[in-house]
């Protein structure tokens, strides 16, 4: 990975405004010097998660890892940008990725989001998952356009190759993003219309919809809980993280009744240029990690 614009993000992001991904927020959040400091340092964060994933009614031991960085993203072609132009828009991505086992066979779970840290845009720019196993993998891609557009790509027959075009509503997977960056401000609360995570609708084969939720907030000392409940989805997922600044994510817990929830809990969390790290002279890196 090539950081083309760490040595130019600061300056581009002095006096731009954030705004959140809630459906009617008007709400605008100035960025601070501390999350600039923080971000912006030619590092990623990763954060490593002992995993017990429920699939096929059983608990699966395995890892997740959340790989939080700052890039420039290009809006016309809708990816990370190559090179430095005016025209581009710093976001926050998420890469999220979890390994785990079925019995004889693996599962391989990335997803990717990019919520703008400038600019207009309410919801994430752009929004991806693809799921991979022994029998074959899926992939759904959502691009923030006039719309949501969204392609599936399935080696299922009755879900391949669609194409959706969904009225804006907030969207889960752009949640982990809003928690990084506005802790619990701007999270939004009360009854309200969510997107499911992609990798719950493709592993449950969920039509891609707007479905009704619930969302609370939960202060405690050290930690707030963020809390999502579908209830035609019979599905509930709860985020805890830390509450002071740069807000990191320690767990998370996904219920769909009436099976045991999937859990991760916090390893530890490295800023690491990894991009830069290919060698196999950093492999020990991994062990610290916990992967």
């Amino acid at each position: 990975m090539k950081k083309t614009h760490k040595y130019i993000a600061l300056s581009l992001l002095m006096g731009f405004n954030l705004l959140s991904c809630q459906e009617t927020i008007n709400n605008e959040i100035q960025i601070s010097e501390e999350f600039k400091n923080y971000w912006y340092q030619g590092k990623a964060e990763i954060s490593t998660y002992q995993l017990l994933q429920n699939r096929y009614g059983e608990l699966r031991k395995g890892t997740a890892t959340l790989i939080y960085v700052t890039e420039d993203f290009s809006p016309k072609k809708q990816v990370k940008a190559d090179n430095t132009s005016p025209n581009n828009i710093p976001v926050l991505k998420l890469n999220s990725i979890k390994k785990f086992n079925t019995g004889i066979y693996p599962y391989s779970i990335m997803q990717s989001s990019f919520s703008p840290l400038m600019g207009e845009k309410k919801h994430a720019l752009k929004a991806t998952a693809s799921i991979q196993e022994w029998c074959g993998h899926t992939f759904m891609q959502l691009n923030n356009k006039k719309n949501f557009v969204i392609d599936i790509k399935s080696y299922f027959a009755s879900e391949g190759d669609q194409n959706i075009s969904l009225k804006k509503s907030i969207l889960e997977n752009e949640l982990w993003n809003l928690i990084r960056i506005h802790g619990d401000k701007l999270l939004p609360e009360g009854e309200i219309n969510c997107i499911p995570s992609f990798e719950f609708l493709r592993l449950k084969h969920k039509k891609a919809q707007s479905y009704k939720a619930k969302a609370s907030l939960k202060k405690e000392d050290s930690l707030n809980t963020f809390t999502l409940t579908y209830p035609q989805l019979k599905r509930t997922l709860t985020i805890s993280f830390q509450h002071q600044f740069p807000y990191i994510i320690e767990s998370w817990s996904e219920e769909i009744t009436p099976h045991q929830p999937t859990t991760a809990k916090r390893i530890t969390t490295k800023l690491l240029p990894y991009w830069n790290q290919n060698s196999n002279k950093f492999t020990h890196l991994r062990s610290e990690l916990g992967l």
